[in-house]
């Protein structure tokens, strides 16, 4: 069993998490506002504190800022596992097989410090 997590941003539905769950039922998948995780309305630097100490990939649609946030995570000698953003024109399923094929083969530390963006799988 991989021990790849992943944290689910708050601007993702709960329906992607719910879908991952169950295609993928060994993965570990949290979302922002649940119990033990950021509460909705935590800052961005604030997730990234957390994905590091609780060692989980972040996924998000944040294009706009997160390039910056994970540059100044990382300037303070920060680390964290990955980050890996969406495009919003994905389907949900398209997602879980993009997301399921990073857990199966996904190296520890292959993701770290990084920005992956997540592109539909190949036909």
């Amino acid at each position: 069993m991989n021990s790849f997590k992943f944290l689910l941003d708050e601007n993702i539905g709960r329906s992607l998490r719910d879908a991952l769950s169950q295609q993928w039922p060994d993965t570990v998948v949290w979302a922002v506002g649940e119990p033990g995780v950021p509460s909705r309305g935590t800052l961005d630097p604030d997730i990234l504190l957390w994905c590091e100490t609780q060692q989980f990939a972040l996924v998000t649609y944040n294009r706009a800022s997160m390039p910056a946030h994970l540059k100044d995570h990382l300037a303070t000698g920060r680390h964290i596992p990955g980050i890996f953003v969406l495009r919003r024109k994905m389907s949900i399923g398209q997602i879980i097989e993009a997301l399921g094929a990073i857990w199966l083969t996904a190296d520890p530390g292959q993701y770290a410090d990084q920005i992956t963006y997540v592109k539909p799988p190949e036909p």
